[in-house]
């Protein structure tokens, strides 16, 4: 089998787990600092949360039925597979820690579920729940993903972030000095970023001690601030092929030893402005993979080490 010239997390999960697994999302029914008062009552400019939420998820129902719900979704899929519960809507950590925990235990209660994927924000967690997870870990399979978004202090405050970058360095410092699985999450092409700042993120992003890094190009979606500006000409997105072009460049300033999770996104159709490139994220991944074959690139190759 030809080898990519990026760290696939595919590849990296079946390494640490000997058996096939299907992430199932999970909403709990949590909100976010910025959607309730803490920092903004806005949200950032680009969320939407229906824009990446399975239909199947529904915060209205117990985190056992959704598992329940999302098993049947996956079985003519996914044949004698395991599951990792994702909280994947909103901030996974926005609710006192006797709350999480039993949201956490409900999900792993559950036979298939093999481990737990948490996704959150960097100014949402506290050293309980820290200590938790440092126990929680040595009984199951445990990711935290924080949204990194940019490491510009100048563009977290344009998207309305409510935090800075030295939040997020310090959250996943915490975080991995306890031996705990972490991922971050970055959107390339925000409000005010060029080209060079976002190569010079890359090099920033793989100096952290992240194992598992997400990627995707800025997409606008209705319902956003957003939109209000794409609207009002001033901003715009990438086509695909310029995209492909930074990406290649971005993933060979991203440590060899960070799995790639994800280097596209696809919201729904209903609910996407632009860019609209008519194609699927494994149709996207092929033509990347074919453009870096092509011009001798690969993740890590100018990575400091």
């Amino acid at each position: 089998m030809k080898s990519l010239p990026y760290h696939d997390y595919g590849t990296w999960l079946s390494e640490r787990l000997p058996y096939k697994v299907q992430r199932l999302p999970i909403d709990a029914g949590l909100s976010c600092p910025n959607r309730r008062g803490r920092t903004t009552n806005n949200g950032c400019i680009y969320c939407n949360n229906k824009a990446f939420s399975p239909r199947y998820s529904n915060p209205d129902i117990s985190i056992s039925q959704q598992i329940t719900q999302g098993k049947k979704f996956f079985e003519h899929k996914r044949q004698n597979c395991k599951y990792l519960a994702y909280f994947q809507s909103y901030t996974n950590t926005y609710a006192p820690n006797d709350k999480l925990k039993l949201m956490y235990e409900e999900a792993l209660a559950d036979k298939d579920i093999v481990g737990l994927v948490i996704a959150t924000r960097p100014d949402c967690i506290n050293e309980n729940l820290l200590d938790y997870w440092q126990e929680l870990k040595e009984r199951t399979f445990l990711i935290i993903e924080y949204g990194i978004e940019s490491t510009n202090d100048k563009t977290l405050k344009v998207i309305n972030r409510g935090h800075d970058f030295e939040c997020t360095k310090k959250a996943i410092e915490q975080t991995t000095s306890r031996g705990i699985i972490t991922g971050g999450h970055v959107i390339l092409g925000l409000p005010g970023e060029d080209e060079t700042d976002i190569l010079n993120q890359a090099s920033i992003v793989s100096s952290l001690p992240l194992q598992v890094l997400k990627i995707h190009h800025l997409q606008i979606i209705k319902d956003t601030k957003i939109e209000e500006m794409y609207n009002k000409g001033e901003i715009s997105t990438f086509d695909m092929e310029s995209y492909v072009r930074l990406l290649s460049s971005y993933l060979q300033r991203i440590r060899e030893d960070i799995a790639i999770d994800r280097l596209v996104s696809q919201s729904p159709k209903d609910m996407l402005i632009a860019p609209n490139w008519h194609i699927k994220p494994f149709e996207f991944n092929q033509i990347l993979c074919k453009y870096m074959e092509e011009n001798g690139m690969r993740q890590g190759q100018y990575s400091m080490p």
